[in-house]
């Protein structure tokens, strides 16, 4: 493999199947983007990637010179050096309110994520609070075609890698409290863009909507 002081392109390394590096996938799909996205698991961990991130975080951007290891600050970066199309909005309050709701979302919903890789009462008190809290923000996802916004945003992209996983959390979203939810989750879903970014992991995290 090539160093990455000699690409061409922008490199994203990044997990076939974490949520986080799913999210930023989104953004280089939503915006069509030519990146070189190089998977790595514990069988192909590329000599020039420990070199960029001694410390394994995933994902991390390499774009020239600047190396970026967090989800957000990828997302955000490449959102500002290619603005077209926005995925933030473009006035300060509203800009405020997608921010507010990415700060919520990572505290809440992947806040647990961790949990549901220990003990079988912990994932079961972790999946409870997580079901509860989606289910909480069904008036949220019936209010606008996208979350909390008549476009879609960078909290989409976040929100949409939590509900793809439900099956994977053995969540189940059922009754009809949730249907304002299982429908955004079909516009999401059904987006080209979302389904160029899936991995073939993640395919298998649900074959019947592919």
């Amino acid at each position: 493999m090539a160093s990455v002081n000699r690409r061409s392109v922008m490199t994203l390394f990044t997990s076939p199947d974490r949520p986080e590096c799913h999210r930023t996938r989104i953004v280089l799909a939503e915006k069509e983007l030519t990146a070189d996205i190089i998977e790595i698991t514990s069988n192909n961990v590329p000599e020039d990637f420990r070199d960029l991130s001694p410390n394994g975080d995933l994902p991390t951007l390499a774009d020239r010179d600047l190396v970026l290891t967090n989800a957000r600050v990828i997302m955000e970066y490449l959102d500002e050096r290619f603005p077209h199309p926005p995925l933030m909005p473009i006035d300060p309050v509203s800009r405020a309110k997608v921010r507010t709701a990415l700060y919520r979302i990572e505290k809440d919903w992947f806040g647990l994520l961790p949990d549901f890789e220990r003990g079988e009462r912990t994932v079961a008190k972790a999946r409870k609070q997580l079901k509860e809290s989606i289910l909480s923000l069904s008036p949220v996802f019936a209010a606008m075609p996208f979350f909390m916004s008549e476009e879609f945003s960078l909290a989409d992209v976040t929100v949409a890698t939590i509900l793809w996983r439900l099956p994977v959390y053995n969540i189940d979203l059922s009754g009809p409290k949730s249907k304002p939810i299982q429908d955004y989750m079909k516009r999401i879903f059904n987006r080209p863009t979302f389904q160029l970014s899936l991995t073939e992991i993640e395919r298998e995290m649900r074959p019947d909507w592919i």
